[in-house]
């Protein structure tokens, strides 16, 4: 891709994850184009569908997951790391309305433009939660598909109004459940 391009390619998605995140991921393309001071072609060049804009946001969200991960554990406690990664992780999906469904199927679609990256998110995730259950700080009987469901069920309750105000509580209870009291 040439230097231009790129450099539009990367502002549009910058503004794209602002504008989603204030508006959802029904926002207007057209606003995205014009807050991003470019022209609906030109969005429509480097995205031909929404679809494709919402998969390069969440492929981009998902990357810095798994760098996440790995910062993470090298700087904190193993049942911290996981606890915030987690969190980290159901805030990105929370951002990106719909995203739970993209990620689930995502990960049964070798085909899909997500599969990687979403192997890969689920796979850091899942080295956090094997290294807090080596220093006893996580339950033994979970895996990274656990870890990966329960990511989704915690968004998903962020996502229903009316369970919304009560979505931290819940992580905190979800959270309790999976780490072991050291």
């Amino acid at each position: 891709m040439r230097a231009d391009a790129r450099k539009n390619y990367d502002h549009l998605l910058a503004v794209a994850r602002t504008v989603i995140a204030e508006q959802g991921a029904e926002a207007s393309l057209r606003d995205i184009a014009r807050q991003a001071g470019v022209g609906l072609g030109t969005l429509y060049r480097h995205f031909p569908r929404r679809e494709a804009l919402l998969d390069a946001l969440l492929r981009a969200s998902f990357d810095e997951l798994t760098r996440r991960a790995g910062d993470l554990e090298g700087s904190a406690a193993p049942g911290q790391a996981l606890t915030v990664w987690l969190r980290e992780a159901v805030a990105v999906a929370h951002v990106y309305s719909g995203a739970i469904e993209s990620m689930v199927a995502a990960i049964a679609d070798p085909e899909s433009a997500l599969h990687a990256s979403c192997h890969a998110m689920r796979a850091a995730g899942a080295h956090l939660l094997a290294r807090a259950q080596a220093t006893g700080e996580a339950r033994a009987d979970l895996d990274g598909t656990d870890l990966f469901a329960l990511l989704g069920a915690l968004a998903w309750l962020r996502d229903q109004p009316s369970l919304a105000p009560r979505a931290d509580h819940l992580f905190d209870v979800i959270a309790g459940a999976i780490l072991v009291r050291v």
